[in-house]
C-alpha cells in the first residue's frame, strides 16, 4: 500500500533550495533506503503524523531519547511551566542543580557534571578533559563507534559515516587526526598492542558500551572487564560514551548493567527530555581542571538552558519513581517485537540476524553474527531498504539506515507489536529469495 506523500515531496523541494540537501541530518534524506523522505508534523506517544496526513508507530523516538514516547504530559508541562519564566538567560537557574543531582544519583562514579548541549559537545569535551589530566595526546576510539562530528572522532566512525559509506569526512586534515587509534570494537588483543605500542602515550579510551551507531551492537562477555582493567594498567582514562544507552538500558545506564565503573560518562538528549542537551562527568579530581576552577577550558551560551533542563528534570524524575516497572516492561516488550520479526523472517527464508540490549536493537540483513564493524558491514543493504520502505508503506516508522539501532518507549503498546509483526510478515511475504544468505524484499 502505497501511501501519499505530495506534501512531504514538496516541502523536501522547497528545503533542498535553501538547506544542503534538504536536511540538517545527512540520514534524514533517506539515500540508504530510497523513497520519499517525510515530513512529521506531529507526535503523541508512540505514534508519529506526516505532513500528508500518514500515521505511522515509531521506532526511532528521535534517535534514542524519547524513552517515555511522545510529547508525555508531564514533560510538555515541565518545558511550558519554564518557557514562561523565560526561555534563556545566559545566566544560572537552580534547575541546572536540580538536574545535576539527579544524574548523579543515577551514576555513582560522577561527582560533578557539566551540561552542554549536544553529545558531540560532551564527547568533544570529555577527551580534552582526558587530555588535560593525563597530559597526554593518544586517544582510543573503535571502528564503526560514533562519538560527534568533532575533527579527531571522524575516524572510521558509524552513524551517518557508515550509512553514506563516507571513510571520514572532507576538510578534516589529516594532522586533526593523527592521534586517534581506530580499533576494531570487541576485540582485546587489538587493544593490548595499541597500549604496548604506544606505553603511557594514551590519555583515553572512549567506547560506547552497547553500540548504537553500526547498528545495536552489544560487548562481548568480558570484553568491558578488560577495558576497564586494560586502561588502569596504564593509568588511562576510560570514557564510556552513554549518550545512547544512559537511562535506556537502565536508570543508571550501561555501566549499571555490566558493572563497570569509567573514569569519565558522556550523556545525550535524554537529560534534556529529546531537547538539545549533552553532560559530562566524573570524579571531582578530574573535573575540577574544568574553567573555572582549572585550566580546560570549555564554555557553552545555551548550556544548561532552562527549556532543556525542565524537560530533563520531568523525564528523569519520571524514570526514576517508575523505574522498577518500566525498565522490565521494554525490556520484556522489545523482545517480543525483536524476536516476532526473526521469526516471521525465518518463516520467509529471508535470512536476517539481530542484536537487542533492553530496548535497543537492530534486524541486519545477514547472516550474522554481528559483533563488530567488518560483520555489520556485510549486511545486505540494498535490502534492508526495501524492507524499510515496505513497512514505511504499512504505518511503520524505523530508523533509514541499516546502521542505526531502533528504539522502544514505555508510550509502545502490544498492539503496536502485533501490526508491526504484521507489517514485517508482509514486507517478507513479497521477497523472492535468490540463495541462502540473499534475499530481495
Amino acid at each position: 500500500m502505497s501511501r501519499k506523500t505530495e506534501q512531504s515531496r514538496k516541502l523536501q523541494k522547497r528545503a533542498e533550495k535553501v538547506i544542503p540537501g534538504g536536511v540538517n541530518s545527512p540520514v534524514r534524506a533517506f539515500r540508504a533506503v530510497g523513497g520519499e523522505p517525510r515530513f512529521i508534523v506531529r507526535g503523541s506517544g508512540s505514534r508519529i503524523w506526516d505532513a500528508d496526513g500518514n500515521e505511522y508507530i515509531d521506532y526511532v523516538g528521535s534517535w534514542g531519547p524519547l524513552i517515555l514516547g511522545h510529547a508525555p504530559p508531564g514533560v510538555v508541562e515541565g518545558i511550558s511551566a519554564a518557557a514562561r519564566n523565560g526561555t534563556s538567560f545566559g545566566a544560572s537557574t537552580s534547575s541546572e542543580a536540580d538536574l545535576a543531582e539527579i544524574v548523579i544519583s543515577a551514576f555513582p562514579h560522577i561527582e560533578k557534571i557539566r551540561f552542554v548541549s549536544s553529545g558531540t559537545e560532551a564527547t568533544m569535551s570529555a577527551i580534552r578533559l582526558a587530555r588535560a589530566y593525563t597530559k597526554r595526546k593518544y586517544i582510543v576510539k573503535f571502528e564503526g563507534c560514533y562519538h560527534g562530528h568533532a575533527d579527531a572522532l571522524l575516524v572510521k566512525a558509524g552513524s551517518g559515516v557508515a550509512t553514506l559509506g563516507i571513510p571520514g569526512s572532507a576538510g578534516v586534515p589529516q594532522e586533526f587526526t593523527q592521534f586517534t587509534l581506530a580499533l576494531p570494537f570487541n576485540n582485546v588483543d587489538a587493544l593490548e598492542q595499541a597500549f604496548s605500542k604506544f606505553k603511557n602515550q594514551i590519555a583515553c579510551v572512549i567506547v560506547e558500551p552497547v553500540v548504537g551507531n553500526m547498528g545495536c551492537v552489544p560487548p562481548h562477555r568480558g570484553y568491558l572487564d578488560a577495558l576497564r582493567e586494560i586502561t588502569h594498567r596504564y593509568d588511562t582514562l576510560l570514557i564510556f560514551d552513554e549518550v545512547m544507552t544512559g537511562f535506556r538500558l537502565t536508570f543508571g545506564g550501561a555501566q549499571e548493567l555490566y558493572g563497570i565503573i569509567p573514569d569519565l560518562t558522556t550523556l545525550g538528549k535524554i537529560i534534556g527530555g529529546g531537547l538539545p542537551v549533552g553532560g559530562y562527568g566524573g570524579q571531582s579530581e578530574i573535573m575540577d581542571l574544568v574553567a573555572p576552577l582549572g585550566p580546560m577550558y570549555q564554555a557553552g551560551t545555551l548550556s544548561g538552558n532552562p527549556l532543556a533542563m525542565a524537560a530533563g528534570l520531568a523525564t528523569l524524575r519520571y524514570l526514576r519513581d517508575h523505574r522498577k516497572m518500566i525498565y522490565p516492561r521494554l525490556d520484556k516488550v522489545s523482545g517480543e517485537l525483536v524476536a516476532g520479526i526473526a521469526a516471521a523472517a525465518k518463516d520467509a527464508g529471508v535470512p536476517i540476524c539481530y542484536n537487542r540490549v533492553g530496548s535497543m536493537f537492530t534486524w541486519f540483513f545477514t547472516a550474522g553474527p554481528v559483533t563488530d564493524w567488518d560483520s555489520a558491514a556485510r549486511s545486505n543493504t540494498e535490502a534492508f531498504g526495501r524492507f524499510f520502505r515496505s513497512i514505511l508503506d504499512n504505518g511503520i516508522y524505523l530508523p533509514p539506515s541499516q546502521f542505526e539501532a531502533a528504539f522502544l518507549s514505555a508510550a509502545h503498546t502490544s498492539e503496536d507489536i502485533q501490526q508491526t509483526i504484521a507489517a514485517a510478515k508482509q514486507a517478507f511475504a513479497m521477497s523472492v529469495p535468490l540463495h541462502r544468505n540473499k534475499a530481495v524484499i
